[in-house]
């Protein structure tokens, strides 16, 4: 399987590493008047750079909230400090991955260690006490950005308020494990603390560069911790007047190696008929399994046994 190039310089973010309150690279400002704290997070995956150019570029430019809190973290650090260019997919994560440790039972368990839970333990104190989360990401294949709202109607209204990307994933996350977007409070339908995770593009094309600063950008005006004439200039982008949600219903797993796709999709596509065939596992079709069938971030770059390598989704409305 053939590598996207490299678009964009990899950051050096050495002379942040040893942020505030005793957390390498976590980095937290307080305004000193009342208002939320709120937090972009970089990184969770170490080859998804783009996150950590967005947040080392809020450091350089000495972004500060006016009023509440802002926190500005590269969280995988580990696997980031593994990023080569030839082989940029090996550093997504060090031992597992760092999205799918968010639950209290296995950051209270000490029996279990791995790279990654030690980050997230050295973390956690700081992000339980955030009350909106941005968590930057990017994708393995090229694609339309995505905000990622989890399953509850609070993520999917912060989504329509930032606007931008266009698309709303309402999902229920991974079976093998708890994103950081749906930990704590952040998956309460109850709390009014609230996240979101936006997909920015492909890895490392440069437009993803872009979205990232743009959503960024729309995710601080809606917090309303940073007035819009603080915005770093250039940031915000010209926006779609439509958002549309599609709401993931199942996940195609590979039960083996012998998966593949039937033909070269990078996510989004819709199937008007259900019974299409997407592709094929152990020999055996892939079907859609309903009319209008979305296909939300098809990839093999990660194919192993119990992976999920496409999610599927209908589309449950437009906003204009």
């Amino acid at each position: 399987m053939d590598t996207y190039p490299i678009e964009i310089e990899i950051p050096d973010i050495r002379l942040y590493a040893d942020g505030t309150d005793g957390i390498p690279y976590v980095h937290t400002f307080d305004s000193g008047l009342p208002g939320p704290h709120v937090m972009i997070n970089s990184i969770t995956h170490g080859n998804e750079v783009c996150g950590a150019i967005i947040v080392k570029e809020l450091l350089d430019l000495d972004i500060r909230p006016e009023r509440g809190r802002l926190t500005l973290a590269f969280a995988n650090v580990d696997a980031f400090n593994n990023f080569h260019a030839d082989t940029p997919d090996d550093s997504r994560f060090v031992d597992q991955d760092l999205n799918r440790v968010w639950t209290t039972e296995i950051l209270d368990d000490l029996s279990l260690d791995s790279s990654e839970l030690r980050r997230a333990r050295m973390m956690r104190p700081v992000i339980d006490t955030i009350d909106f989360l941005l968590d930057l990401h990017s994708m393995h294949e090229r694609s339309d950005p995505l905000i990622i709202a989890g399953p509850l109607d609070k993520g999917v209204s912060l989504g329509r308020e930032m606007g931008a990307p266009a698309t709303i994933i309402r999902d229920a996350g991974h079976s093998d494990g708890r994103r950081l977007r749906d930990y704590g409070d952040f998956g309460d339908p109850d709390s009014p603390k609230n996240a979101t995770l936006v997909e920015c593009g492909q890895h490392w094309e440069a437009s993803v560069l872009s979205v990232a600063r743009d959503c960024t950008a729309r995710f601080l005006r809606s917090s309303g911790i940073i007035d819009d004439a603080n915005i770093p200039a250039g940031w915000l982008q010209s926006a779609s007047r439509t958002t549309r949600v599609v709401s993931v219903t199942d996940a195609v797993v590979a039960e083996s190696m012998d998966f593949e796709f039937a033909a070269p999709y990078t996510g989004l596509e819709t199937f008007e008929a259900a019974g299409e065939i997407i592709g094929w596992s152990n020999g055996k079709p892939v079907k859609t399994p309903y009319p209008n069938c979305v296909l939300v971030m098809p990839s093999l770059r990660q194919l192993m046994p119990g992976v999920t390598v496409v999610r599927l989704g209908q589309l449950e409305e437009s906003v204009t």
